[in-house]
């Protein structure tokens, strides 16, 4: 199958973003502060705030969404006060950690975009995040100039984009295809000209849903998981995706 674009997922795709510690540790502040009260009628612990419930239930959702998974998990009241004041508390938490340059961007997933965009095919970003395009515009190019001469100094990964629906409403969070959906519209393409690349089950289901192939990166010990959601590839890192998927995608314009 020829593909004419890729959409991209931002978060544990493009960048390490420290969406998971600011979910965890503005939960732990809160179950520590105003809410501790109610710690003993729950089933909340710090250390049970684990990576793999961070991916399975709040990952890829819009922040509401994620919020009021993350406190139903724990048994937490999830009423319309306390998903707020978690959502505040964790928004606060983020951009202190973004201001700070606390995160880290992928090189095996930007040397993918690169190169996809060197072959003609578009590329759009689709992350549920009203933060994502933070990430982007704080990640320079200039390091990737040797091998690739698409942009001009100064330019960053917000750049490269051809579409991004990044943060945009939808009706509901993936596993829905919906933020997908938008992408591919706002490329002026059918869903099945285009492969997302993902890091979450729920992405990858997301991503089958809307019609779409998916490329997943197994970034947290989730091969198998990944496969379950029907993942057409899964790799432990975007250096790692066969040589067949990369022509499929490069020969579709």
């Amino acid at each position: 199958m020829a593909f004419r674009a890729a959409i991209f997922d931002v978060d544990g795709v493009l960048v390490d973003s420290p969406h998971e510690q600011a979910w965890r540790d503005s939960l732990a502040r809160l179950m520590a502060g105003p809410w501790a009260s109610i710690v003993g009628q729950t089933s909340y612990a710090p250390g049970r705030f684990t990576s793999a419930v961070y991916q399975q239930h709040v990952a890829g959702k819009p922040r509401e969404a994620g919020a009021h998974a993350a406190l139903e998990y724990f048994g937490i009241p999830a009423d319309q006060a306390h998903v707020q004041a978690y959502c505040d508390t964790k928004q606060a938490q983020l951009l202190a950690l973004i201001a700070r340059g606390e995160f880290t961007a992928f090189d095996d997933a930007i040397r993918l975009l690169l190169r996809f965009k060197a072959a003609g095919i578009r590329i759009a970003s689709a992350s549920s995040s009203r933060n994502a395009d933070l990430f982007l515009q704080r990640v320079p190019l200039a390091r990737f100039a040797v091998e690739f001469s698409l942009f001009a100094p100064g330019a960053t990964l917000l750049d490269m984009l051809d579409a991004n629906v990044n943060g945009h409403a939808v009706a509901h969070g993936k596993p829905d295809p919906a933020i997908f959906l938008l992408a591919a519209a706002a490329l002026h393409l059918e869903p099945a000209g285009c492969v997302v690349v993902e890091d979450a089950p729920a992405g990858v289901q997301a991503a089958k849903a809307g019609g779409m192939a998916c490329i997943a990166v197994a970034r947290h010990d989730d091969a198998a998981a990944l496969r379950a959601a029907g993942a057409d590839w899964v790799v432990p890192q975007l250096d790692a995706l066969p040589s067949a998927a990369i022509r499929g995608v490069e020969k579709g314009d």
